[in-house]
């Protein structure tokens, strides 16, 4: 296979990112010099999955420091604004709060050091949350891929591959450890209605490393699992619940339930920094609500009358009850009986 795709790199004080809103069409990286370059790529999409936002948020705090410093402002006080404008640029995915809430810890143990020490604390977590998502993801996919059997089709939605992290992916990452092992693995990726990223991005990568995968519309899922297709459903997850509820890419809620009517696995991939246990389930998580174009536009171009009232949510809740197993860095994690307590949860330790 080839090296995992990097969605982001740091370099000369610039944070580089690889702009998916272009993708597969053109590969074009975005210099942010400064934090509300970082914020509008966030919004954006160019820049997506709750990882790698999360990262790249990380950078934006680092760039809001070093243009305070250079304006001789107050760092604590300055930064608070920072904060501020890159948290509230997305509000479903945890890892964007998760990762500011880590650079948020170094100010506070670091206020007393001089400026200019603050700025490179400032630097130095945020390439150790780079470092740490690849190490994460890498670990990730190795215990997952245990759950994959020599000769399975995976089916999985929206893109949770390189793209939505530093490299290597959460889902993906399961399917690359797995035919990284040997196995033979294929993909049914559902195009991902209304930003097509299963479209645009998941088959993209999955070109790239020689993977084999077949492209469907979303309403061709449930026809796919009656003719026996595929083996297993796979996804990503933007927030989960303590109680194992999880809320993903608007979708997943359907592939779950077409799932447990064919009798497959539905199985999640993400970083336990995903898993807020401050929430006791799902209904708690606040769900993005994006714009009317997203849905009535497609290439430019009106697919719907105007003045037409759209409802778009970018996410859906998938009850716990409906995952097999959640598979995280740390280990793969059970259902018991439907139900699951992730303050409390019992790793399963595979794939090493």
């Amino acid at each position: 296979m080839t090296q995992s795709i990097r969605t982001m790199r740091w370099e000369d004080r610039t944070l580089i990112l690889l702009d998916q809103t272009k993708l597969p069409a053109e590969e074009v990286y975005l210099a942010c010099r400064d934090y509300r370059r970082v914020a509008t790529a966030i919004r954006r999409l160019e820049v997506r999955g709750a990882p790698a936002i999360g990262v790249a948020a990380a950078f934006g705090v680092v760039l809001g420091a070093e243009e305070i410093l250079r304006q001789k402002g107050d760092l604590t006080t300055g930064l608070e604004k920072v904060f501020n404008e890159l948290a509230a640029t997305r509000p479903t995915a945890v890892n964007l709060f998760w990762a500011l809430e880590r650079m948020r810890k170094v100010v506070t143990t670091q206020q007393e050091s001089d400026p200019e020490r603050l700025v490179a604390a400032l630097e130095a977590e945020a390439l150790r949350l780079y470092q740490e998502d690849i190490e994460t993801n890498e670990r990730l996919g190795r215990h997952g891929a245990a759950l994959l059997a020599d000769g399975t089709t995976v089916l999985t939605i929206c893109n949770a591959g390189a793209l939505a992290t530093v490299a290597h992916g959460t889902a993906l990452a399961v399917i690359r450890a797995a035919v990284g092992a040997g196995k033979r693995i294929a993909v049914v990726a559902c195009e991902t209605r209304p930003l097509l990223q299963g479209a645009r991005l998941t088959t993209w990568e999955l070109q790239k490393e020689g993977i084999p995968v077949t492209l469907i519309t979303d309403n061709m899922a449930g026809y796919v699992m009656q003719q026996g297709m595929v083996q297993a459903v796979l996804t990503g997850a933007d927030r989960i619940a303590a109680n194992g509820d999880v809320v993903n890419k608007i979708g997943t809620y359907s592939l779950a339930v077409l799932a447990a009517a064919h009798d497959l696995p539905f199985y999640v991939a993400a970083p336990t920094s995903t898993m807020d246990l401050t929430i006791k389930d799902g209904r708690e998580i606040p769900i993005e609500e994006r714009g009317a174009e997203e849905v009535t536009m497609f290439g430019g171009r009106a697919v719907a009358p105007a003045g037409v009232k759209v409802y778009n949510p970018a996410f859906d809740l998938t009850p716990a009850r409906l995952v097999r197993a959640l598979i995280t860095e740390q280990g793969v994690i059970r259902s018991e009986a439907g139900k699951y307590n992730l303050r409390q949860a019992n790793l399963v330790k595979v794939g090493q």
